[in-house]
């Protein structure tokens, strides 16, 4: 018990601090000479770099020691079927919330968009034909070269319910597996501890770069979007799947996801906060059975805030530039948003091209791009913090409705 204070004081300093850093970065973004710009963007690519070079080992390993502690195939597919239901429903509501919204309120009526062009090209769809041919790596190797997290899973499903077939046989494989584990998570823990100054430095480059008019130009409207993520996390996440599903104190909740929830905020990135999601959920007792699964599954396809984001745009320029947004056509941007959300990856800005898609969809003229740019990253950070908080709630509301078989002793 001495030790969990302890732990949980540590984790709240940490907390405090990164914080901090957010909040001076933000200021000091606004005041930044131009001959600090290189220096802040050279500490902030080393800090990430630090924290991502371990998610793929990370992810893979834990993945299969997690699979291969579930201890059945069939418990396997129970944990991703149930992490799926969770992610894709709340990724629909919340592309539905998105919509509502911004079309009951009428917002962005009125408002006079200067059209800047850009050369963002829109995300293609493709079929669930070819998502599902994508989804198995012909070279599992390159899937880690160009970070395709979606590849990565399946190979490390594959690999892992390999070793659930082969028992002891694959025993070496797997000690391997849990030592590289071990060392992910430790390089990383002491990464974390560098991260008040990395979004100190991340937030710093970005207001900068952004400048005060820019943010100034859609503060209103970045202001209903918070408060609806802020409503959003705290009712669906907290009060339903946290309280109502998980039956967790939503306090402890709250408290022991901070450091992620801040530490996304600051970085704009699901997959690199995915490390210190994992050790958060790991402080609320989630076995590691569900966190080795959910969380990594989570961080690429859960994007809920992704789809409010997304959405609420869509109707919002679509007032602005007095565009028809007929029910049928917002019930395709619908459909279409959910599977882009889902296909969007956790890195900064990863939402440009699937916009400029769904923008194409619901005949919006293209200058918008230039104004969806511009601000993107100011969305996006608090987009990333709610996805982040949705992968760790759901986690925990498994630990209570995926009952996993005991282990034998």
């Amino acid at each position: 018990m001495a030790t969990s204070l302890h732990h949980n004081k540590k984790a709240i300093r940490l907390s405090i601090a990164i914080f901090l850093g957010l909040l001076l970065g933000a200021l000091f973004g606004l005041i930044m000479p131009d001959w600090a710009e290189p220096v802040t963007s050279l500490i902030s690519t080393i800090y990430l770099h630090g924290l991502t070079m371990m998610i793929y080992p990370l992810v893979f390993c834990s993945l299969i020691v997690g699979i291969k502690g579930i201890g059945s195939v069939s418990a396997t597919g129970k944990v991703g079927g149930q992490a799926l239901l969770y992610f894709i429903g709340t990724t629909l509501f919340a592309s539905l919330l998105g919509l509502f919204l911004p079309k009951a309120l009428n917002i962005g009526t009125g408002v006079t968009i200067e059209m800047a062009e850009s050369e963002v090209q829109a995300a293609e769809f493709t079929s669930i034909v070819d998502t599902i041919k994508n989804l198995i790596p012909a070279n599992p190797f390159a899937s880690f070269v160009n970070g395709n997290m979606l590849q990565v899973l399946a190979f490390a499903i594959i690999v892992g319910i390999a070793c659930l077939v082969l028992g002891e046989k694959a025993s070496p494989f797997v000690m391997l597996c849990e030592a590289v584990d071990e060392i992910s998570v430790k390089i990383i823990s002491a990464v974390m501890y560098t991260t008040p100054v990395g979004v100190f430095c991340s937030l710093a480059g970005t207001v900068h770069a952004n400048g005060l008019q820019t943010i100034l130009s859609l503060a209103a409207v970045l202001g209903i979007l918070y408060l609806v993520m802020a409503l959003y996390i705290f009712i669906v996440y907290g009060l339903i799947i946290v309280k109502g599903i998980g039956k967790f104190s939503m306090k402890r909740f709250f408290v022991t996801v901070l450091p992620a929830a801040l530490n996304a905020f600051g970085t704009a990135s699901s997959s690199a906060t995915l490390p210190i999601s994992k050790r958060c959920a790991d402080e609320m007792e989630v076995p590691n059975e569900i966190s080795s699964l959910a969380l990594p599954l989570g961080a690429t396809i859960n994007m809920d805030a992704v789809s409010i984001v997304m959405s609420f745009m869509i109707v919002f320029f679509a007032n602005a530039t007095g565009t028809e947004l007929p029910y049928g056509l917002l019930a395709v941007v619908l459909l279409s948003n959910t599977l882009l959300s889902i296909g969007a990856p956790g890195v900064p800005n990863s939402a440009i091209a699937s916009f400029a898609a769904l923008a194409a969809i619901a005949g919006l003229p293209a200058g918008i791009m230039g104004m969806y740019v511009s601000v993107n990253i100011l969305v996006d950070a608090g987009a990333t913090c709610c996805n982040v908080l949705g992968d760790i709630a759901s986690a925990v509301a498994m630990k209570r409705t995926c009952k996993l078989p005991e282990k034998a002793n």
